[in-house]
């Protein structure tokens, strides 16, 4: 095979990448929801299970690894890091552009992203490659995906064993929160100019309710949204939770933060690893687990 075209993607921290892709998803045609699970463009009538993937989101690539379909994985995303196996392998994707030559030359069966990358992904389809996307807001998506993904590769039984398995964790980790008089509102920081956090929609708000907590920012419908400075204050969350890269502590001492309550009585928890609670997926538990010793220490 000749070697793959060039590409270099830009150096963008991945919390501005996370905020990019929920505005494109906010910004993409009504006509994508009028799917519950999927997008499927197919274009060469190419039959499952597919045994030649790429994955154009790191969430889509844990996926497949953990319903063990790492081996049919031949190109990445930026950002994809876990499992370390993944990381060898060629990066054709990043939050704002699609390597369509470079997919092409890979030969893939299939291109798998989320719906926030539909406009993205309009070469590909012209190029003939089939496309499909997921969606990836709420809590249900997590498990339909692993589902989905491990059909689409011939590993259904392996992805409907995994998901059983997270289940199980997932209440066994509920057990354990202690009972509270009232629950701590909790902000969560992926962004600090603009503000920017996670809605309604979101799998994280879903977590943190999980965890004890309730999301301060419950107001917003949306899964990820920018927020008002004075919506902030006004809130006062008990606690924010803060994505490592979007450097917080470098702006504690300017307005809107300086006004929290929260970073006034020091309630301001960064997130060893952002993956685990951004990144909808099967280490989902590892965030929750997280949320939950936080939230206990929080509220000593």
């Amino acid at each position: 095979m000749p070697p793959l075209p060039a590409y270099r993607p830009a150096v963008i921290p991945r919390s501005l990448a996370l905020a990019a892709l929920a505005l494109a998803a906010c910004a993409r045609p009504s006509a994508i929801d009028l799917h519950p699970s999927r997008i499927t463009v197919s274009v060469s009538g190419e039959s499952r299970p597919f045994k030649r993937v790429v994955s154009l989101v790191p969430s889509v690539t844990e996926d497949l690894f953990a319903v063990g379909a790492g081996a049919t994985v031949l190109g990445v995303s930026e950002y994809t890091d876990y499992p370390p196996r993944a990381q060898r392998l060629p990066v054709v994707a990043t939050f704002a552009s699609i390597a369509t030559e470079r997919i092409v030359a890979l030969h893939p069966d299939v291109a798998i992203g989320i719906t926030a990358q539909d406009r993205l992904a309009g070469d590909l389809r012209r190029a003939g490659v089939n496309v499909v996307l997921l969606h990836d807001d709420s809590f249900a998506d997590i498990f339909a995906n692993l589902v989905e993904l491990g059909a689409m590769t011939g590993h259904e039984r392996d992805a409907k064993a995994l998901v059983a398995r997270l289940h199980a964790r997932t209440a066994a980790l509920v057990r354990t929160v202690k009972r509270r008089g009232s629950k701590p509102a909790v902000f969560v920081v992926l962004g600090t100019a603009p503000v920017f956090t996670v809605g309604a929609g979101s799998y994280i708000a879903n977590l943190i309710e999980m965890a004890g907590g309730r999301n301060a920012a419950g107001d917003i419908r949306a899964a990820y949204a920018r927020y008002s400075a004075e919506a902030l204050v006004a809130r006062q969350p008990d606690l924010l939770i803060v994505d490592p890269t979007v450097r917080l502590n470098d702006v504690l001492g300017q307005a809107p933060w300086n006004a929290l309550r929260a970073v006034q009585r020091h309630r301001v928890y960064t997130l060893p690893d952002a993956a685990i609670l951004e990144r909808p997926g099967p280490r989902y538990n590892e965030g929750l687990s997280w949320l939950i010793a936080t939230l206990d220490q929080a509220g000593r």
